[in-house]
């Protein structure tokens, strides 16, 4: 059996509500977070508003914040966020900022059986997103990680995956992982978890989590334990090219580690990092926060 397709309107709103009761799972939706002040707001906003206050379907949303210079630690939490810097959670583990940071720290901080990540960059979008992601979750059970796939719209008419993903990371997994070719957008940071499959994995702590998390699911679970979901349209900020270097770069650091084949020279990878060694970690005992409503 292979990667599993839905689009995000085959579930109701209301059969989630009902199969999530059924199986009493809390749902923790992560936002990670670095000087994002301008966007965070309205993501946690309209979230809570649409799938807290209106129904139960989401528990907690937390925001990680991963060394921000700018207000996306105030405009979250008055926006209705718990948030968190990640540099002070588990301070004993050792700080390596980054995407993969937060999104791993979030385990410590969060209560949900059912963690949903999306970008704190977000535009054009809409609240379906949360629930659309979640479907395959609560009716599948030998769904682990759900990810998201969605239109990019562009000056000139619609994008594809984006240029990392089109340029990086496809041919990659061609090349490498073509077990995960049917995946749409690979790199999208709009997916889902259970939190006890996110917990066992090893996770870069850069921008290579959403690639690691894909290879590390399809070799322990099978095509089958992925699903992938059409979330319509989403928009966010884009980077200029030479600052998609780095992003590169990781990628394909964790792809080589994870396809045997060693980087050719370690020293020049780093350098190219800017000093951010591609570190993993694997959570060690694992206490999350009793479980209350924060919000």
């Amino acid at each position: 059996m292979g990667i599993h397709a839905a689009h995000w309107d085959d579930w109701s709103l209301e059969g989630l509500l009902g199969r999530k009761g059924e199986l009493g799972q809390r749902v923790s939706l992560v936002v990670p977070a670095r000087n994002e002040a301008a966007t965070v707001g309205a993501v946690v906003s309209r979230v809570r508003e649409a799938l807290v206050d209106t129904v139960s379907l989401v528990d907690e949303i937390v925001v990680i914040d991963s060394d921000s210079v700018d207000d996306t630690y105030a405009v979250a939490e008055s926006a209705g966020a718990r948030v968190h810097r990640a540099a002070e959670i588990r301070p004993d583990l050792g700080s390596h900022p980054g995407k993969g940071e937060a999104m791993w720290k979030s385990l410590f901080v969060t209560t949900g059986d059912l963690l949903v990540f999306m970008d704190a960059d977000l535009h054009d979008w809409d609240t379906h997103f949360v629930p659309g992601l979640l479907g395959p979750l609560l009716h599948a059970p030998e769904v682990q990680l759900v990810k998201g796939f969605y239109d990019r719209p562009g000056a000139d008419g619609p994008l594809e995956g984006g240029r990392v993903t089109e340029l990086v990371a496809r041919p990659l997994i061609a090349l490498l992982f073509p077990e995960l070719g049917p995946l749409v957008q690979p790199l999208a940071g709009e997916w889902a978890v259970r939190r006890s499959w996110f917990a066992g994995l090893s996770v870069p702590t850069g921008y290579a989590v959403e690639l690691a998390a894909l290879v590390d699911t399809v070799r322990r679970g099978g095509p089958s334990a992925i699903a992938q979901v059409g979330l319509g349209v989403r928009a966010h900020r884009h980077q200029a090219l030479r600052d998609l270097g780095g992003m590169a770069t990781q990628i394909i650091a964790a792809a080589l580690a994870r396809s045997g084949v060693a980087a050719a020279d370690e020293a020049v990878l780093r350098q190219y990092l800017r000093g951010l060694e591609p570190v993993e970690h694997v959570v060690p005992t694992l206490e999350r926060p009793p479980a209350e409503d924060h919000l």
